[in-house]
């Protein structure tokens, strides 16, 4: 099976153009003592919307990380994927990220169940957990309520497992189970016996995502209580080193955190709480490219603006039809929005304060922030228009991909640092 570091980070590249700007931001953490793997996922959605491959992203990410001459690992996340996606993944990527939130609550079959208590019943009881900050009142009822709640959506991780072992080998690629997607969130008691759960369908996980309490939102910080996450995390880390140690999963297991865009109330958090923990993380979907693809465009001004400004229009227009896939996971007031009128009016510095996730601004605008997040779609019906200003505005556009994922994600979440203020 192959391995992560200890930290890992996923980046998205939507249309394939920044994987150089974003290893000059791990480079700078490498200069300083941390090594992060970069993880460059993009799911099925993503790619039929935009119109490119898992093999169109293969081979720019290996371009830029030989023009770059990056010396360590690097993955390609077939993201979000189940049976009925992977096919075209297998070959180019080496990250499998096996969602199964649509598994969750369906029945297993009776002899599953059965064999799936006997196994977990020896640790009816209660039971205390190293670091963990109450014990576990396990109980037959609270082993019956998982199993009907993850048994099956566990065995059909394991389906999708077996699948891309007999296609790429086991020894060649990355698994991460993820429950992200689900309703509600995983208790920590949840989360162990999962895991339990997991072990016993024989599943490596290199990474486990599960829900966290609060909300995860499209760009936007943490909304939901703080003490309480900081206090479900810590927890979440001492069940899986636990669980390492008691189920027999790989030693670099760790928590996976998806949604991880500019979750800035949480990185210190996190950080030291994996520090203390000698744990390891990985933070998904990290450094919201696509948005300073926008930002570097509308500070350009003339072509650059009135493109994102076209985009923004579109978007209004067909708002029902870009939010409905993102439902869970955006929270736009339509009221809150700018009048096409008014971004009209706006220079490229206007568009830019609008946009950019600065909540001391008085000019920042959430709503309109996470709708041009979910409007990449219409940068790619554009076609050659887009992606030759992208060309055009190469070093501006890369300065503040690269300054994002540095300042905004990794020193506060690898680098322990408060960030600095952005440029």
């Amino acid at each position: 099976m192959m391995k992560l570091e200890r930290f890992s980070i996923g980046v998205g590249d939507r249309f394939g153009r920044e994987a150089r700007a974003q290893l000059r931001a791990l480079e700078v953490a490498r200069d300083q003592g941390v090594l992060i793997t970069p993880v460059w996922n993009k799911s099925n959605r993503e790619h039929t919307l935009i119109g490119t491959s898992p093999d169109d992203t293969r081979r720019r990410v290996d371009e830029a990380v030989r023009a770059s001459r990056w010396p360590d690992g690097y993955f390609i996340d077939a993201d979000h994927i189940g049976l009925a996606t992977v096919d075209r993944f297998i070959e180019p990527c080496d990250f499998f990220t096996i969602d199964v939130a649509d598994a969750i609550g369906k029945p297993a079959e009776a002899e599953s169940v059965a064999a799936y208590l006997a196994a977990s019943s020896r640790f009816i009881g209660t039971l205390r957990i190293p670091n963990m900050q109450a014990s576990i009142d396990v109980t037959e009822e609270l082993l019956k309520e998982i199993a009907r709640k993850y048994l099956f959506a566990v065995e059909e991780a394991g389906r999708v497992y077996r699948y891309i072992v007999e296609r790429k080998g086991a020894a060649n690629f990355v698994t991460e189970v993820s429950f992200d997607e689900a309703e509600a969130p995983q208790t920590p008691a949840e989360l162990l016996f999962i895991l339990a759960a997991l072990a016993r369908e024989g599943i490596p996980a290199g990474t486990i995502a599960p829900k966290f309490s609060g909300a995860f939102l499209k760009g936007l910080d943490y909304v939901g209580d703080v003490p309480q996450f900081t206090r479900e995390f810590k927890d979440d880390l001492a069940v899986v080193a636990f669980a390492k140690e008691n189920f027999g999963l790989p030693k670099d297991l760790k928590l996976s955190i998806h949604s991880g865009s500019d979750k800035f109330s949480l990185y210190q958090i996190i950080y030291r709480a994996v520090v203390k923990a000698n744990a390891g993380v990985h933070l998904k979907t990290a450094g919201t490219t696509w948005l300073e693809e926008v930002t570097g465009l509308a500070a350009a001004g003339g072509e650059g603006l009135n493109l994102v400004k076209d985009i923004y229009f579109g978007a209004l227009a067909r708002f029902d039809e870009l939010t409905k896939p993102y439902f869970a996971v955006i929270r736009i007031d339509r009221l809150q929005l700018p009048s096409p009128a008014e971004v009209s009016a706006w220079t490229g510095r206007e568009f830019v304060e609008v946009l950019r996730h600065d909540p001391s601004s008085s000019r920042f605008n959430p709503h309109f922030r996470q709708l041009i997040h979910i409007s990449f779609r219409l940068a790619a019906e554009m076609g050659d228009r887009f992606t030759g200003l992208l060309e055009r505005h190469r070093e501006a556009i890369e300065s503040y991909v690269t300054d994002n994922l540095l300042r905004n994600h990794i020193e506060p979440l690898f680098l322990g640092l408060r960030g600095r203020p952005r440029t």
